[in-house]
């Protein structure tokens, strides 16, 4: 990460430099973060991620109520112990212990499982969307000759002064109807 933070601030500055030698290139900037939020399929692959998040829950809660009842079961069979069944209920505990130890292991492996199928599960549904609004941005910034087109949703871009903002250029690109554009706020000047 740390790389790709130096790599950006050098490309930043060449990117500056050129901009100084060369002053008839256009720059412009957008909020990727506003145009994907826009985009109906984000609607759809959130709906379809919370689906999928509920019924992995669901499916950990079960395991955790039948953990829950057995372990009810063995505080119950404990107390039943005395001197005369004092073997048989030892046996019977060991293996309600046993029982619950698995099960308790079965729910951590649900619950890491589950983790991982959303992590993918996520990647499924943004990575086209991403990918579909990064053809609208390339699109959008070669159709209005821009050189350099600048993310303000982007936290290491810490200063921009004018340009053209072209977050509803994109979204209309994509066909979504455009609103007043929430301009980015603008960083400090150092």
């Amino acid at each position: 990460m740390k790389k790709l933070m130096n790599a950006f601030f050098v490309a930043a500055g060449l990117l500056f430099s050129a901009n100084i030698a060369n002053a008839q290139q256009k720059l412009a900037h957008l909020n990727s973060a506003d145009i994907i939020q826009a985009m109906p399929e984000v609607k759809t692959a959130q709906a379809t991620l919370e689906t999928f998040r509920k019924a992995k829950t669901a499916d950990i809660d079960k395991m955790i109520a039948e953990y829950q009842t057995k372990l009810q079961a063995a505080q119950a069979k404990e107390k039943t112990r005395s001197e005369a069944n004092k073997d048989l209920v030892d046996k019977e505990l060991q293996t309600m212990g046993n029982d619950l130890q698995d099960l308790q292991k079965r729910i951590e492996d649900a619950r890491n499982k589950a983790q991982q199928e959303m992590e993918a599960k996520n990647a499924e549904l943004f990575n086209p969307i991403q990918i579909k609004a990064d053809g609208a941005i390339k699109a959008v910034s070669k159709e209005k000759g821009f050189a350099y087109v600048f993310d303000t949703a982007n936290p290491a871009l810490v200063y921009f002064d004018g340009g053209e903002d072209i977050t509803a250029l994109v979204k209309t690109k994509l066909g979504i109807t455009a609103t007043a554009a929430t301009p980015a706020p603008a960083a400090p000047k150092k």
